[in-house]
């Protein structure tokens, strides 16, 4: 029993390698999907393939009703992840679950209590990271967008066949955003709603010159193309600046990172040389107050080097 945290972080950490092994092997396994998929639609038309199946539907069906649950929704067609709200909040509670009990086990219910309510942010953050990782790779497709809708309208389309062209061109997520474009143009939406909508979806200030120079150029007319052409290349001087900056700036982020984590390392030490210290630590009032202040601080000093490590391009 001397040896029950020990034993906790070793199960722990084989939970953690089982988890990314299996994210691995799935993830490979959907892209070798896909690539079949891409491969056998060359050769003709596939059969209707049936949907992936819906789990948790009456708890979607209560999740959608509320105005969290719209918000979630939206939030996850953003990501463009193949999620239901349901889905997610299920996932959300049985990884609060699992995180209270494992932080419980390794440290005291209190920090277990404290792991969960952080939980609770992270996975907002999961859906926000989700939806700026998604967005940067849109913006990494800008340059190439561009290209096509010049070529296309320098050879007389209109900017809607432009970009309908350029969705069947294009690989996801350029590809997958662009058809949503074109299929509200096909039901008689304006060209102003259907990239509105796309610059809320992906928000990005690339994006947001690129969409408000194809609407003057939809409702004035003019060089569209030379417009087009400049705009190519101000994104392609953009993407290389942006590269550099994320490497110039990526060993702050891992600080940033690494200073809460030697926080808790610490606190794993000290149980660790004096059994039970954490346990009486906060079995007090004053205990538990002077966590939370020690943790808000490196909240705070992380939240500081983030935001000073913050440029704009």
């Amino acid at each position: 029993m001397n040896n029950l945290p020990l034993l906790t972080i070793g199960v722990a950490l084989l939970a953690c390698v089982l988890c990314v092994i299996g994210v691995h092997t799935y993830a490979s396994g959907r892209a070798q999907r896909q690539a079949l998929v891409e491969r056998m639609s060359q050769t003709g038309q596939l059969p209707a393939l049936p949907g992936r199946r819906r789990r948790f539907t009456g708890i979607d069906r209560r999740v959608r009703g509320t105005r969290a649950g719209r918000r979630v929704e939206r939030k996850i067609a953003a990501t463009g992840l193949d999620l239901t709200p349901g889905e997610y909040v299920v996932a959300t509670v049985l990884a609060l679950l699992a995180l209270y009990f494992v932080i419980s086990a390794v440290f005291t219910p209190f920090f277990g209590v404290l792991a969960a309510i952080a939980g609770l942010w992270g996975a907002k953050a999961f859906l926000d990271w989700q939806q700026a990782k998604r967005t940067e790779a849109f913006i990494n497709q800008l340059p190439e967008f561009t290209r096509v809708l010049a070529n296309a309208t320098q050879a007389g389309l209109a900017l809607r066949t432009a970009l309908a062209m350029a969705a069947e061109e294009l690989d996801d997520p350029a590809g997958h955003e662009l058809g949503i474009v074109a299929d509200q143009l096909a039901v008689g939406r304006s060209l102003d709603e259907a990239l509105g909508e796309l610059g809320d979806r992906l928000p990005s200030r690339e994006l947001i010159v690129l969409v408000t120079t194809l609407i003057l150029a939809n409702r004035a007319g003019g060089q569209v193309v030379t417009s087009l052409r400049n705009l190519t290349e101000t994104l392609e001087e953009r993407k290389e600046t942006r590269r550099e900056v994320t490497t110039m700036l990526s060993q702050i982020k891992v600080t940033a990172l690494a200073v809460p984590l030697l926080g808790f390392g610490f606190l794993l030490m000290i149980n660790a040389m004096t059994p039970g210290a954490l346990d009486k630590m906060t079995g007090s009032v004053l205990g538990q107050l002077a966590t939370l202040v020690s943790i808000a601080l490196y909240a705070v000093g992380g939240m500081l080097i983030r935001r000073m490590s913050r440029i704009q391009v």
